[in-house]
C-alpha cells in the first residue's frame, strides 16, 4: 500500500476547492467550459450513450445489483371512468448503478475516510450525508473526448485484463488529433461492452480491459473533470497492483474527487466520430438527484 498511498498524498485534492468542497474534479467544470462546449454543436447530431434499463442488462452475476425490474401498477382496462378514459402507471425499481451511470463520491472510501477526510460513517442506512450524487446533479455538461481504442489497435474489442496506459491514451488521441484539457470528460471506448452483450453479456462484470493506475497522475495534470468507459469498473480487473483490489477507485474517488462513469455505451458514437472526423462533442449527462444517493443511472447524450 505504500505505492498507493504516496500516489494518494501527491494527487489529492482535499481543500483544493475548499473544505466544503463536494463535488470534485466536476470544479474544472467552469461556466466559460460549458459555453466552449455548446460552440461543438454544429450539425444537431445526437447520440445517446446509455443502455436500455430493462430486465436483459448486463447484471447476470450474483451481487447486490440486478438488472431493473419494471412493474405496471395501473392499465387502461382497469378503473374506466365514467367518461371513458382510463391512465396506465408504472414504477421502476433498480440498483442506483445497475446500468450506465455515475459513481457519487461517497462510493469509495479509504482508511475510513471519504473524498475530502470526511468520516465514512456518514454513509448510513438513510444514504449519504455527505458527498452523494446530487451534489453535482446540474453540473454534467462538458465537452466530452472519445479515445476509441479498439479502432486505435485494428481490434474489435481490448481483451480482458488488459490495462490501459497513458501511452496508449496519447498514441490513440494524436492519431485523431484531439487533445484533452481542463473541465473535458475522456470517454474511453475498449470494445468490451458489445463485444460481451452480443454473448448475452456472459463475461462483462470478470475479468475485462481498463484504465491502469499510472493514467491518474496524467489526468490528474490535465484536469480531467470526468472520466467514463464501456466496461463495469473503467479500471482493468484484476489489479495490476497486489494486494489493493480496486486502486483507480481508491485513488481516483477518495483523494482525487474523480467522477467515474459506467457502462457507456461507445458504439454508435464511435462510428459518428470516425464518420464525422472529429472525436469531440457536447456531452450532457445529469444524474439524477438522488437525495443520499451514492451513484445514478443516467441517460447520456453526446451531440456534435
Amino acid at each position: 500500500m505504500a505505492g498507493i498511498e504516496d500516489l494518494a498524498r501527491k494527487l489529492s485534492n482535499w481543500d483544493r476547492w475548499g473544505p466544503d468542497d463536494q463535488a470534485g474534479t466536476v470544479n474544472h467544470i467552469t461556466p466559460a467550459k460549458v459555453a466552449a462546449a455548446a460552440g461543438l454543436v454544429r450539425r444537431g447530431h445526437i447520440e445517446q450513450l446509455g443502455i436500455p434499463l430493462g430486465h436483459d442488462g448486463p447484471q447476470i452475476t450474483g451481487s447486490t445489483r440486478f438488472n431493473p425490474l419494471h412493474f405496471m401498477t395501473a392499465l387502461h382496462d382497469h378503473d374506466v371512468r365514467p367518461d371513458g378514459s382510463a391512465i396506465a402507471d408504472d414504477v421502476l425499481m433498480l440498483p442506483l448503478q445497475a446500468g450506465t451511470q455515475w459513481d457519487a463520491l461517497a462510493h469509495y472510501s479509504h482508511q475510513g475516510r471519504l473524498y475530502g477526510g470526511r468520516p465514512a460513517s456518514l454513509v448510513t442506512t438513510r444514504g449519504a450525508q455527505t458527498v452523494a450524487i446530487a451534489a453535482v446533479s446540474g453540473q454534467i455538461m462538458t465537452r466530452g473526448v472519445l479515445v476509441d481504442l479498439p479502432r486505435h489497435f485494428g481490434v474489435d474489442t481490448l481483451e480482458p485484463g488488459r490495462p490501459v496506459g497513458v501511452a496508449d491514451l496519447e498514441a490513440a488521441l494524436a492519431e485523431t488529433g484531439t487533445e484533452v484539457g481542463a473541465g473535458d470528460a475522456l470517454l474511453v471506448r475498449t470494445g468490451f461492452l458489445e463485444h460481451c452483450r452480443r454473448r448475452g453479456w456472459t463475461g462483462y462484470k470478470g475479468d475485462s480491459p481498463g484504465l491502469d493506475i499510472d493514467t491518474l497522475s496524467w489526468l490528474h495534470q490535465r484536469q480531467i473533470a470526468a472520466v467514463a468507459t464501456d466496461t463495469c469498473f473503467v479500471e482493468v480487473r484484476p489489479s495490476t497492483v497486489p494486494g489493493v483490489r480496486a486502486p483507480f477507485h481508491l485513488v481516483g474517488i477518495v483523494y482525487m474527487g474523480l467522477l467515474l462513469g459506467e457502462i457507456f455505451d461507445l458504439e454508435s458514437l464511435a462510428e459518428n466520430c470516425h464518420r464525422a472526423g472529429s472525436h469531440e462533442f457536447l456531452l450532457v449527462a445529469p444524474p439524477l438527484p438522488v437525495t443520499g444517493g451514492i451513484g445514478s443511472p443516467i441517460n447520456p447524450y453526446a451531440v456534435s
